[in-house]
Formats: C-alpha cells, structure tokens, sequence
C-alpha cells in the first residue's frame, strides 16, 4: 500500500490540474486583505499553487469535518511573503489541512493564511497519496 501512496503522490505532482485563478490583486492590496480580515493570524502569500482535494471514504470525510477541517490541502511552488518570516522568498510550501476557503483565494488553516496570487490549479487524490507527501 505505501508504494502506491508514494505512486500516487508522484503522479500528484506531475499531472496538470483543472485550472483554478487566484487573486490578481498587487501584493499591498493583498497584505491589506489578509490583515484585516484575519488580524490574528499569520499570512502567506504565494504563487504557482495548487489546491489538492482529498478523496476519501465517508466515514474519513466525517471524520475530517468533525474536527472543523475541509479536505483540502494547497502546494504552492513560490513563496511571495511570509508575514512570520517562517518560508524564505521563492521556496515552496505545503499547507495542513484547511479550515476554510474563501472567495477563490485566502486558503485558511489552523495557523496561516495562504493568499493564493495569480494562475493554479485544482487536483485530487486520495488521502493516503496526500498525507505520504507529509513523511
């Protein structure tokens, strides 16, 4: 089983989304954004992302939901801005799972909020495929 998790998750990475549109917004708007609605809480601004939806069995999904996440994830190639300093200019970041998705681009977790600028993606895997990409 974990060798076609890991199969999987290649695939995941190597496969072409359908195509997803963040915000077109300058990046001073965008910090604008993030800190006034989410005054709280860390922001990430990020381009080149792809959100990845999980698929799972419905008792994962309730499961899932239980705890108050969504099952989405988002793999972004280019770090923009992290607020915290915690993600240098132009690496990549992955996310845990969101809390909440709003208006196309702020993608919310526990502790940050990834801004997703410009062109993405959408793509779906099972769970097991996205959870070995976090081994």
């Amino acid at each position: 089983m974990e060798l076609e998790d890991n199969q999987a998750a290649s695939e995941l990475l190597s496969t072409t989304g359908e195509a997803r549109f963040g915000s077109g917004e300058s990046q001073e708007a965008l910090i604008h954004i993030a800190q006034t609605r989410f005054p709280s809480k860390g922001f990430c601004i990020v381009q080149q992302w792809t959100i990845v939806r999980a698929i799972a069995s419905d008792g994962d999904l309730t499961k899932i939901h239980v705890h108050g996440h969504l099952p989405l994830f988002v793999f972004a190639e280019k770090v923009i801005l992290d607020s915290r300093g915690r993600f240098a200019h132009g690496n990549w970041v992955r996310s845990t799972m969101a809390i909440s998705f709003q208006d196309g681009f702020l993608f919310e977790t526990k502790n940050t909020v990834y801004v997703l600028m410009g062109d993405g993606d959408e793509r779906s895997a099972s769970l097991a495929a996205i959870l070995s990409l976090y081994q």
